[in-house]
């Protein structure tokens, strides 16, 4: 069923949760974390970092994090990204839910603004940051044509017109991302909560984001096999809830 429309009022000061799912990002979470505290969008604020076993210093740094808008889980094993944003799930607070990568391919301060902004109008339920429509790297020609090739299939499964389905950056109203059911695995979570919330009918927007693309050298960790669950996830989604 459709979200009915938020309404921004002065009564209620507004809330903005952003989960951030980490695996051996040690060289970025401390300045991802820096530029989400000094984001200012006259909103509260809680962050939820989830640790899903890290091993290379990235569990040590985050234990020593002492900031009240900041909470720190940690998973006893390795289960991937899906996995860590099932934990913080329920969690949540916020009247908007960010999911935000522990990188630094998306830029908070560049993206967050125009990101909330069609569900604080009234407009979206859901918002999806599209890496093609704006300031992007320029490589990875397979990437480029797989992603595409998905959100092809997505949008023929589901009936709509996507430019970017496996962004890593999304929106929701807190009631339409707590509302959803996660089942994935790894790097599954973007097709499914793709499926998902098309079948509930969803309104949802793009709008063009800034996108640090970086090389497996320097960490990405998506890997082919990832692209070949994602149709499989599509598929079965498209005729199972």
């Amino acid at each position: 069923m459709m979200a009915e429309t938020m309404k921004v009022t002065s009564e209620k000061k507004m809330k903005l949760s952003v989960i951030i799912p980490v695996y051996n990002e040690i060289n970025t979470i401390g300045k991802v974390l820096d530029d989400l505290i000094k984001l200012d969008l006259g909103f509260e604020k809680e962050i939820i970092v989830v640790d899903d076993c890290s091993s290379d210093g990235t569990k040590e740094f985050l234990s020593e994090i002492k900031n009240d808008c900041i909470r720190v889980l940690f998973c006893d094993q390795n289960c991937g990204k899906a996995n860590a944003i099932k934990v913080a799930q329920p969690l949540v607070t916020g009247d908007i839910v960010i999911i935000q990568d522990a990188d630094l391919e998306y830029p908070p301060l560049k993206n967050y603004k125009i990101l909330i902004d069609p569900i604080l109008d009234g407009h979206a339920d859901v918002v999806y940051g599209s890496r093609f429509l704006g300031v992007h790297r320029v490589f990875f020609c397979w990437h480029y044509l797989a992603n595409k090739f998905l959100t092809a299939l997505a949008n023929v499964l589901y009936d709509t017109m996507l430019s970017d389905m496996e962004t890593g950056v999304k929106a929701f109203r807190r009631d339409v991302f707590s509302g959803i059911n996660i089942n994935a695995s790894g790097f599954c979570f973007e097709p499914e909560i793709t499926a998902k919330i098309f079948k509930r009918g969803c309104r949802v927007y793009e709008v063009p984001i800034t996108y640090y693309g970086r090389s497996y050298k320097e960490g990405k960790k998506i890997k082919p096999i990832d692209g070949v669950k994602a149709i499989i996830t599509l598929f079965k989604y498209r005729f199972v809830d």
